[in-house]
């Protein structure tokens, strides 16, 4: 093998072809008479609808399923349990939090105190659970509901959602068809049996129960928010696609096709080869750790955990198609949790 200069390896190529954060209030004066009270919230990533959109059709990863289904599951019990409804989940509103590695919940412009319902018109058509369908239609008919809309509404938000990011399909008209009406249960069935890419070893079933438990039309039989945690679907270990670890920015940044087994079996190559890596990486913002595992899982890949997600994201974005030693860098990031664990994912493809 003949080893290259260390800083002359790299080359680039163009290749064509849980709530979010609070950090303060504040009031504006654009006229004298109608100041504007402004929030300032953390920058948050991808939202479930964009990653809807990326999915083409084909569903998410049970992974990123799992990982959005408990992520907003916690904040809907802390939620709950202060007394509070949402009222209005959907996917446009659970952003990915790239700083914390989770799924957070945004816009609580329709949040009211269980109980004590201001809002009368609440949720989004497609989400809406049923009983606050009736509710707005009292309400545009000029009529008073006998009752109010409780956390069980958000509860059904999220079964339609999670349906929708197994399936890939927006089920608006699903939900509101007559058959869905008569025999949901049976719907949910044929769109789990239909799902042909999933493998048969996964336990998908305990998705589809969970699914339904937040799907009766009757909210006193909806799960609570804290019940659904002990799913026996959160104790499933699933792994990551390929596709799961390039939309979800984390500060942890996986850098493939880098290095071979001449590398890895000559200390002096590796040796060099890492600080090269290391050099090149800290162009885009301070390294504080960097790892290049000898052995599998992990055989040759690099890992850089940077000081923040924004710092990977620069990376990411120049890294990926750069070419090293002649080949192709493919640039992921990688969940920061399972680094620091030292726990390295047999990524799925």
């Amino acid at each position: 093998m003949v080893s290259a200069k260390r800083g002359q390896r790299w080359s680039s190529c163009r290749v064509t072809g849980t709530s979010m954060t609070l950090y303060g209030v504040f009031t504006i004066h654009f006229s004298p008479n109608v100041p504007s009270r402004c929030l300032l919230l953390e920058l948050l990533d991808v939202s479930v609808s964009e990653l809807l959109l990326y999915s083409s059709h084909q569903g998410c990863s049970m992974w990123m399923i799992q990982h959005c289904a408990r992520d907003v599951l916690e904040a809907l019990a802390f939620l709950h349990h202060e007394g509070y409804v949402h009222a209005d989940l959907k996917p446009r509103n659970i952003l990915w939090s790239a700083e914390n590695e989770c799924f957070k919940l945004i816009d609580f412009g329709l949040t009211f105190k269980e109980g004590n319902q201001d809002v009368k018109y609440i949720q989004t058509d497609g989400y809406r659970a049923p009983e606050a369908e009736l509710q707005n239609c009292l309400a545009q008919a000029g009529l008073q509901s006998d009752t109010e809309c409780t956390s069980a509404v958000d509860l059904w938000s999220l079964g339609i959602i999670l349906l929708e990011m197994f399936s890939g399909m927006k089920l608006k008209h699903t939900v509101r068809s007559q058959e869905w009406k008569a025999n949901s249960s049976a719907i949910i069935d044929h769109i789990f049996a239909s799902k042909a890419v999933v493998n048969a070893a996964i336990p998908a079933y305990h998705l589809r129960d969970l699914i339904k438990s937040m799907l009766h039309d009757d909210p006193s039989r909806r799960i609570p928010a804290e019940m659904a945690l002990c799913s026996p679907f959160f104790s499933i270990p699933f792994a990551p696609h390929i596709e799961d670890l390039v939309m979800l920015p984390t500060p942890v940044l996986r850098l493939l096709n880098v290095l071979d087994d001449d590398y890895l079996e000559n200390e002096d190559e590796y040796e060099d080869v890492v600080e090269d890596v290391k050099e090149e990486c800290q162009k885009y913002g301070p390294v504080v750790s960097l790892l290049v595992p000898k052995e599998n899982p992990g055989r040759g890949q690099v890992f850089v955990e940077y000081a923040n997600a924004g710092d990977s994201k620069a990376a990411q974005k120049l890294l990926t198609g750069r070419m090293f030693d002649g080949k192709f860098v493919v640039a992921t990031f990688y969940p920061l949790s399972a680094y620091k664990r030292g726990y390295l994912y047999q990524t799925l493809l």
